[in-house]
Order: C-alpha cells, then structure tokens, then sequence
C-alpha cells in the first residue's frame, strides 16, 4: 500500500511525462504538416505562435474573471457563508498557500472548482448545494482538493495545455484553407508529393482530436494528484471519500456548468454516469473522452491510503 507521500510523487510524475509527451506531439506535427503541405514551415509556424500566443495571452489573464461570470458565482462574504470561509482560511495556513477569493454558485447541485492565472491570483467557488449537503470533514476535503490546482499550479498547466492545442488546431485549420485555396504542386513535387500533402492533410484532421484527448488525460492525472494533496493536508483521506460519494451519486446536474468549465469541477457537472447509467459501461475508448476519471478509481486510490 502506497502512503499519501508516493501517491502525490507517483503522480506528479506521470503528469511531467505526459505534458512532455504532448509538447514533443505539437513540435513534430507543426513541423511535419508545415512541410508535407509544402509550405515554408518557418513563417506558418511563427504565424501560428503569434495568432494563438495572443488569443491566449488575454484568456490567460482574464480566464478566472470569464468563468465566474458564466458561472454567475458571487462573493462569499455572506453570514452563510462563514464555515466555507473558515475551512478555507485554516487549509491555506496548514498548506501554506495564500488564501484565495472565494466565491459561492446558488445552485443545490453540490460541486466546487477552482480558477486563477497563479497561485496569488486564485479563486475557489463552492454551491450552495455543496456547503448545505456536506458536513465540515467533507467540506475541508473537497477544498483541500480544490487548494491542490492552486498549489501544483494546475491552473497554470491547464492554460499552458489549451494554448498548445489551440495553437494546433488553428495550424491545422490555417494549412488545409490556404493548401486548398492556393496553386497546388502536386505536379511539380510527383508522387511523393502526393503522398506527402495526403499525409498532411490527414495529420491536420487528426492532430486537435489527439491533441485533445492528451489534454484530457492531463486532466484526469491532476485529479487523482489533488486527491492525494487533499488526503496530504487534511489527513483524513475518509472526509474527501465521502464527499465525492454525496456528490456523484446526487442527480441533479449543475445548471451553472457548461461544456467550457465542466473540466474545472471536481466531479462532472453533467452527472452521466447518474443520469445515463449505461453510460458508465462504455468502452475503454469512449472514456478517453471524458473529462474527469471514474468516481470509484479515484476512491479505491484514496481508500489506498487510509
């Protein structure tokens, strides 16, 4: 059985693993669809970096304040609102972590997420439903979690991994209109030129689906690392157990959410695997679409560590 201790260690470096992996993905297939598509590969590319470097410069500064917004989460500074801010308070000193804005969604669906460019720009939001259905262990369980993005910087990894795949997805995109709207040379390069613009081309399709899906995979890893942060600081793996029980088996979607922020939450917003429970017998491959990993792998991981 492993401790709290390798749990965190063993998942931090699986997650280091899989960015660097998606950073070597987005490398090569910039440079493979830039020359198989016959472009000049230096100019596409650094357009690419400019157009994508700066869509994603103002959603990285402004994320925190565009999600709240859709979220229509308010401030938690209500009298209700004193035991989220007390948890709150005491996690960021045992975990030294600044403290974070708090905010609070009214909806009866309980879940919590947490935003923020760093670690001193952080903001974790709660529903109503969640202060109202758990009770303190479980809520300082799911808090702790939620402080875990802000500690590990998952905020910060999260924009840094939806630049790259939008910086392939708008590569992608660039190549097929300006290969299809311009001269071809299919007949100046032959065969093989051919061969190369079909390999391309089928590169360009592929390429914001795989990117996604490692996206994906980034997100569900860092699940199951603020899990382990959670039972780390709280030291009550049993509360953050508990919690995530309430909250997956409560079917009442959380009208807040939208496919933009779902990933955010610590359980899915959209409650599937309640509403549709079929759904929770897909194949190995239709999971890899999904945004969080399934509820009873991340307790079996923490019931590891009671």
């Amino acid at each position: 059985m492993r401790n709290v201790y390798e749990e965190v260690d063993r998942n931090k470096t699986k997650s280091v693993l899989v960015v660097v992996l998606f950073a070597v993905f987005v490398i090569a297939a910039t440079y493979f669809l830039g020359v198989s598509l016959g472009y000049d590969r230096y100019s596409v590319v650094g357009l690419a970096f400019v157009v994508s470097g700066l869509s994603s410069f103002f959603g990285y500064w402004y994320s925190d304040k565009v999600i709240l917004s859709i979220s229509g989460a308010r401030t938690a500074d209500g009298s209700e609102d004193r035991l989220f801010r007390s948890v709150a308070e005491n996690l960021s000193i045992g975990g030294g972590i600044p403290f974070p804005k708090l905010y609070v969604i009214e909806d009866s669906a309980p879940n919590a997420f947490a935003t923020g460019r760093d670690i001193k720009h952080a903001v974790v939001c709660v529903t109503t439903g969640l202060l109202e259905k758990l009770d303190r262990t479980e809520l300082e369980g799911v808090v702790a979690h939620e402080m875990s993005h802000i500690k590990n910087y998952d905020t910060r990894l999260m924009s840094v991994v939806a630049v790259m795949v939008g910086m392939i997805t708008l590569l992608a995109d660039w190549l097929l209109r300006a290969r299809f709207r311009g001269r071809s040379r299919d007949n100046e390069e032959g065969n093989l030129g051919v061969i190369l613009m079909m390999l391309g081309i089928v590169l360009a399709l592929v390429s914001p689906i795989i990117a996604r899906l490692i996206q994906l995979a980034i997100s569900r890893r860092r699940e199951f690392l603020a899990d382990a942060w959670s039972a780390k600081l709280t030291r009550q793996p049993s509360g953050l157990i508990r919690a995530l029980k309430k909250i997956s088996q409560d079917n009442e979607p959380l009208e807040a959410a939208n496919k933009a922020t779902a990933h955010l939450y610590i359980v899915n917003p959209f409650k599937e695997n309640i509403v549709y429970p079929e759904r929770s017998r897909r194949s190995s491959f239709a999971k890899l679409f999904n945004t969080h990993p399934p509820i009873e792998e991340r307790i079996k991981a923490l019931e590891g560590m009671l």
